[in-house]
Order: C-alpha cells, then structure tokens, then sequence
C-alpha cells in the first residue's frame, strides 16, 4: 500500500478493538500481548507488530489483491483464493516455507527485485530476476524492519534484533506458540530462523523475539564478523521531510516519503470526521433470552458512533427510529440486519445479529 500511494510511514493507523464481519463469521484480532495502543503510525505498527493495524490496512486494501501480491514473491503455497483465508492473512494465517519467508525478504534486500531460490550446486532455469515492489518502497519498509527505535516499545531498547550494524527484521509466532521464525537481512545476507517442535506441540512461553530471534542474531554476528553491514543507499523515488504525529505517543522524526506523498503533519481524523457506525449490538454476535426474566427486561440497547444527526436506524427492513435517541430493541428469536442509514437514504453500516 505505501507502493500504491494509499498509505504512506508516517500514515495513522488506529490500534483499538475492531470486528470485522466475514463470510465465516465474526472475526476479532487481537494483538500478542493483548493490549490496544491507540494511534500509531504505519512505522511504529509494522515495526512492534501490532496485528490489529495490520488487518485495518488489508481492509483499506483488498484481500485477492494481497494474495496475488504474496504469490507473485513465492509464496506459492498459498493456493486458495483471498477469500478463503481472509483478513487473517494480514497476519500470516496461511501455511509458508521458511525458504519462501526467506526469499520473500531477500526480494526486499535487493530493493524489491525478486528471483527463484537456487541451491547450492543445483542448477536451475527458473527465469530472470523481475520487480516486484518498487525499490522506493522496498528501500522504506527495510527502513522500518531496521529501525530499533519504532519497535521500542514491543521488544525493549536493546532486543535480539538489534545489532551493532545495519540490519532489518521481522519477527512472527503461531497461534498457540506452536512455532516461531525470525527473518532479517543486510547488505548482503538473508538470514531465516525457525524455531519449534517437529511434532507440532506448543511451546511455553517461547516467542518470535526470545526463541527464533536469538539464534538469528548469533549467525547474523558470525556472518558481519569483521564486515559489518551497511545501510542501502537511498534510491530514486524517496524524499525525506521531518514529520509531526499529533495525537500519537510518537515524537517528531525525520521520515522517508515516496515521491508526492510528503507530509509535515499527520494526525488521526477527529471523531467528528470520521464514519459513523454501529458498534453495539455486535455483527456477527449471538444474544440468548432468558426465560427466566421478564422479555420487555431484555432489551438491547443501540450504540452508534460519530456525529448522527439526522441519521436513522433500519432493523430487517423496517424503520427503528433515530440514530441519536438512544434506541432499544427486544427482536424476536432469528437472525436480524440492524442498518444505519444516513440523511440521503444511503446505507452507511450494518450489523448482522442472532437473537436465540
């Protein structure tokens, strides 16, 4: 998305609760340790690996074009179309090879030029390098996977990432810590490192950062062992402005840009700008009745978001009221569409609901 234009590093990404209603059913991502940061930047969000930023920028996206994206930097165990996997794909719910991981990093080493894994003493004609991610963007998220500071927060000061010398990483950890890997690269090394059982038991309390990340830290000093890497140099494309983040925890830095998209300030959209929606009842919940209380008891209240006046609430296809007056429901037993519905009659959100 930064290669598109749409985002940008220094662009707002909000890290709060979010539901997302899927084909499959309500999906809720949470970050690793369980907590909501508020406003981040994309810098700060890829950096600390925060999940919940990470799925709100594939919905800006689109899942299928994600997908493609990933298959085109040889992830071609991935086979089934976007759907199938879902916004989770932003956070690597879909089965890869360490080779995969490793040569996908190693096309962003070389500033978004992608070519086939040859081993050693193979041979093989499986083409010519091609570019996949412009080397501006490339150059950027390199920038961000090496920059301590931005991650901060989430691995501490002085991390297993954090070398002497040049170096950009990423970190990662299955659901249920059955695994984890740590991929990083150079000037002129991709290092991939995966960690687990054979056997596919989970792990205790062994992550990305404390399992993988140390053993790639160890080759990484080995390898630079007296040539220490060296930072890219900045390709066409790329300016760089000193950039304000108002509303973040983030302090003022100095921040690449592609060509046309520099800013001196970013801030989050106030609230009063942003979309209106519904946030309760919840899309994709299932709210029992219980017989043993009264029904006109067991009301559902409405609760909306944003600036609403004028705005009315629809539920399975008949009028509720105002968006503002506070409304509440006693549905029957079935499924129901509750639809927020703006001045001009356009449909601005709506939430599927089970009431059993």
């Amino acid at each position: 998305m930064i290669e598109h234009g749409w985002l940008t590093a220094a662009s707002i990404l909000d890290d709060s609760p979010v539901q997302l209603d899927t084909a499959s059913g309500l999906y809720v991502p949470k970050n690793y340790d369980r907590s909501f940061k508020g406003p981040v930047s994309v810098r700060h969000a890829l950096a600390a690996s925060l999940n919940v930023p990470a799925v709100r920028a594939l919905v800006i996206d689109d899942v299928q074009q994600f997908r493609d994206r990933l298959w085109a930097l040889g992830y071609h165990g991935i086979v089934e179309d976007g759907e199938y996997y879902g916004f989770s794909l932003a956070l690597g719910s879909a089965e890869v090879s360490l080779v995969e991981q490793a040569n996908a990093f190693r096309t962003l080493a070389n500033l978004g030029k992608y070519s086939p894994v040859r081993y050693t003493g193979a041979r093989s004609d499986d083409g010519e390098a091609r570019q996949i991610v412009s080397p501006a963007a490339a150059f950027i998220v390199g920038d961000i996977l090496a920059d301590a500071s931005a991650r901060a927060d989430a691995f501490g000061a002085d991390s297993a990432l954090r070398l002497p010398f040049w170096a950009a990483a990423k970190t990662g950890t299955s659901k249920g810590m059955r695994d984890n890997w740590c991929v990083g690269f150079t000037d002129r090394f991709t290092v991939a490192v995966w960690v687990g059982n054979l056997e596919g038991d989970s792990m205790r309390a062994v992550s990305g950062t404390s399992g993988a990340a140390p053993v790639w830290r160890d080759v990484m000093m080995a390898l630079h062992a007296g040539n220490p890497g060296k930072p890219p140099e900045m390709p066409e494309g790329v300016e760089v402005r000193q950039v304000r983040l108002p509303g973040t925890r983030e302090p003022p830095r100095r921040e690449y840009f592609l060509a046309g998209t520099a800013q001196r300030e970013v801030a989050a959209a106030p609230e009063a700008a942003r979309r209106p929606r519904i946030t309760s009842p919840v899309s994709g919940s299932v709210y029992a009745l219980d017989p043993d209380i009264p029904l006109d008891r067991q009301r559902l209240a409405v609760i909306v978001s944003g600036s609403v006046a004028g705005y009315r609430l629809i539920l399975d296809k008949k009028p509720l009221g105002d968006a503002d007056a506070g409304q509440q429901i006693l549905p029957r037993p079935g499924s129901h569409m509750l639809a927020l519905v703006d001045p001009g009659g356009r449909t601005i959100d709506r939430v599927r609901f089970t009431v059993r």
